[in-house]
């Protein structure tokens, strides 16, 4: 069966950015902003996205380029053993997890939009009224398990349709509809009453909340960093074995993590003057995943046109939702397609069944959706990107510096020996560390000694240890 690529470098990279750009800039980074110091949350999370997630975005695009297959396969391809194949498995379980809570939170958004666009033309949407019981309502049950399937079928259809006539064709109107949408609310919520508020709690820094409470920042940050990247789930691997060989990785790479990253300031210049602009305090919303609905239901049943301001709002959102999702979704049909030989269609609707039936229970069980939407989400990626980093470096090693240098002219292959040390050691040593914060490690020993312990091991497992053979 011949397998697809993309159409265009920019099919690709809008795909690629479709993936990252979804709820987890636009629900998810507000949310947990809101509830890590703001400002502070901020400054951390961009730390990440520059020196971990880049670097570790090109780490699966190596990966997925130079095998043309899934996580599965690639892995066991290009290692040479069925022990790493077994690792790639890995991915598809977390594809699967992801979905499983994702379409649930994107089948909330529709029930938002659709509410919003009906009473365009009668009544106030219900959530105007009491915003913290219509979303309790419709959060859990029969009603979210109805939409998260509504949700989960648009996104099976676009993956239905293939890399091109699919997944490529689809980003390329949804982001830049979401993009030219949320800049318009963004000019529109400056002109609100105390809107410099909603900026300062987001912008303005101050370097004694870091120092107070790193180690609690930085578990939240990175699992969002990873999140919103689509990394170590094995996306960027599968959407870069559709990748030709004359694309710079790197440039790609740079592009669709300032595109990303781009997205998120955007939503949050929209979402927090919005909120301070009403007099409500994200911090005090209400903590987890509806705080932000609770909250911004509530700014809008105050503003003039309320309505169509929110209807423009979770279109965007839904948009967003969708180009992600279909990622998620392409993870474990990949898969089936590459290690089976099973037809698109066949995988599709197999793994599509699947994911209704995790999404429901999750759709019925908050406290399920809760674990599964924020620590095990957390987990899974940090873990799975640290193996994915240690393989390029470890297994691949020169190999991983030849495909990276492909394509990236002079620049990119000056870079490729610091970038494999940092993949291959540095990186998976944070990653490590910020995986043992999830089970309660805290910053009682001390950021510098901490630090210093990080190094002392690297410079060990460079030296003592073998090495990646292109560094030797």
């Amino acid at each position: 069966m011949a397998r697809e690529t993309w159409a265009t470098r920019l099919g690709f990279i809008l795909a690629a950015v479709g993936s990252a750009v979804g709820l987890g800039n636009i629900w998810r980074f507000p949310w947990q902003t809101a509830e890590n110091g703001g400002s502070a949350f901020l400054v951390v999370y961009l730390g990440i996205v520059l020196l971990v997630g880049v670097p570790g975005l090109l780490g699966e695009f190596v990966i997925g380029r130079r095998a043309n297959k899934s996580p599965v396969g690639a892995l066991r391809e290009l290692s040479g053993q069925r022990s790493w194949g077994f690792i790639g498995m890995f991915s598809v379980i977390t594809g699967i997890s992801l979905l499983s809570f994702y379409s649930v939170v994107g089948g909330w958004i529709i029930r938002y939009l659709l509410e919003s666009g009906v009473s365009l033309v009668g009544s106030d949407p219900a959530y105007f009224t009491n915003p913290g019981q219509y979303f309790g309502g419709v959060s859990a049950g029969a009603d979210a398990a109805l939409y998260h399937l509504l949700f989960l079928g648009l996104t099976a259809l676009i993956v239905f349709a293939g890399i091109r006539k699919g997944i490529e064709l689809g980003t390329k109107i949804m982001m830049p509809a979401v993009l030219v949408l949320l800049g318009g609310l963004a000019a529109w919520a400056a002109t609100q009453p105390n809107a410099a508020a909603g900026y300062a709690f987001f912008l303005r820094f101050d370097p004694s909340v870091i120092s107070e409470n790193f180690f609690a920042i930085l578990g939240p940050a990175a699992g969002q960093a990873l999140f919103t990247l689509s990394l170590g789930a094995g996306t960027m691997i599968t959407y870069a074995s559709y990748l030709g060989e004359d694309r710079s990785l790197p440039f790609d790479g740079s592009a669709i993590a300032v595109l990303n990253t781009s997205v998120g300031v955007i939503t949050g210049l929209v979402v927090f003057p919005l909120l301070f602009s009403q007099g409500i305090n994200p911090t005090e919303t209400g903590t987890g995943p509806g705080a932000l609905f609770v909250g911004l239901a509530g700014a809008f049943s105050q503003l003039p046109a309320g309505t169509l301001i929110a209807t423009a709002f979770f279109a965007v959102v839904t948009l967003a939702a969708l180009s992600s999702s279909i990622s998620m979704l392409e993870i474990p049909v990949a898969f089936l397609v590459d290690e089976y030989d099973v037809s698109r269609k066949r995988a599709v609707t197999g793994m599509a069944g699947l994911v209704a039936v995790t999404g429901t229970v999750c759709a019925f069980e908050p406290s399920i959706f809760g674990f599964v939407a924020g620590t095990l989400v957390n987990i899974l990626l940090t873990a799975g990107l640290a193996a994915f980093l240690l393989f390029v470096g470890w297994v691949m090693g020169r190999d991983a510096i030849e495909e990276l240098a492909s394509g990236a002219g002079s620049l990119g292959r000056s870079l490729s020996t610091p970038w494999l040390f940092a993949v291959g050691i540095v990186l998976p040593l944070f990653l490590v560390f910020t995986l043992l914060t999830h089970f309660g490690v805290d910053g009682s020993i001390g950021f510098w000694r901490t630090v210093g312990i990080a190094v002392v091991a690297s410079a060990v497992a460079f030296f003592g240890l073998r090495r990646p053979e292109s560094v030797v």
